[in-house]
C-alpha cells in the first residue's frame, strides 16, 4: 500500500551534502514532495525532513541507500513511529474592506497571525499538520490570494528519544 512517509535524516552539513541526497531520489524516479533542511544546535550537522510517498518496502529501501551516503550520520523514518510534525504558511491575501474581516476571523479560527499588513493588504503566518495547512487554504477560497509560500514539513520523534 502506498503512504506517505516523512523521514528524518541527521547529516554532515558539508557542501555538497543535499545534492547528494536529492540525486539519489532523482537517479531513482522517486519524488521528494517536501523538504526541509536547516544546521542543529551543532555546527557541524544538519537536519534534512523529507516527505516522500511510496509502500513500505520501497521506502525502506530507499532509507537503505540514503544510510549508505557518506554524509548521512543518521536516519529515522517518523512515519513508523510516534511524531509530531508541523508546517508553516505564509498568505498574502487582498483585504480591501468588508474582506479585512473575514480575513482575520479565519486566522483566528486557525490560530494564526497577522504579520504585515499593508491599506489592500494582509500577510498571514500559520503553523500547524499538512491537514490544517490544507484547511486554511480551502478556507480562503473566497479570498483572493497573491501568494502562497510553504514550507514543507518538520517531524520529531515523540518521547525522550532523540537523533543524537
Amino acid at each position: 500500500m502506498t503512504r506517505r512517509h516523512i523521514v528524518s535524516i541527521l547529516l554532515e552539513n558539508e557542501a555538497g551534502a543535499l545534492s547528494r541526497v536529492a540525486g539519489l531520489f532523482s537517479a531513482r524516479a522517486y519524488n521528494i514532495e517536501s523538504l526541509t533542511v536547516a544546521p542543529t544546535d551543532d555546527p557541524s550537522l544538519s537536519r534534512m525532513t523529507l516527505v516522500t510517498t511510496g509502500t513500505d518496502d520501497i521506502v525502506e529501501q530507499v532509507c537503505k541507500q540514503l544510510n549508505k551516503l557518506v554524509d548521512v550520520v543518521k536516519l529515522v523514518d517518523l512515519t513508523k513511529d510516534e511524531h509530531v510534525e508541523r508546517e508553516l504558511i505564509l498568505i498574502k491575501v487582498k483585504a480591501e474592506n468588508e474582506q479585512r474581516d473575514e480575513v482575520k476571523r479565519i486566522v483566528d479560527i486557525f490560530d494564526g497571525q497577522i504579520i504585515d499588513m499593508t491599506d489592500t493588504t494582509y500577510t498571514l503566518e500559520i503553523t500547524g499538520d499538512s491537514k490544517k495547512i490544507d484547511a486554511v487554504l480551502k478556507a480562503l477560497q473566497g479570498i483572493t490570494i497573491l501568494e502562497v509560500v510553504r514550507s514543507g514539513q518538520l517531524g520529531m520523534g515523540r518521547g525522550d528519544k532523540g537523533m543524537i
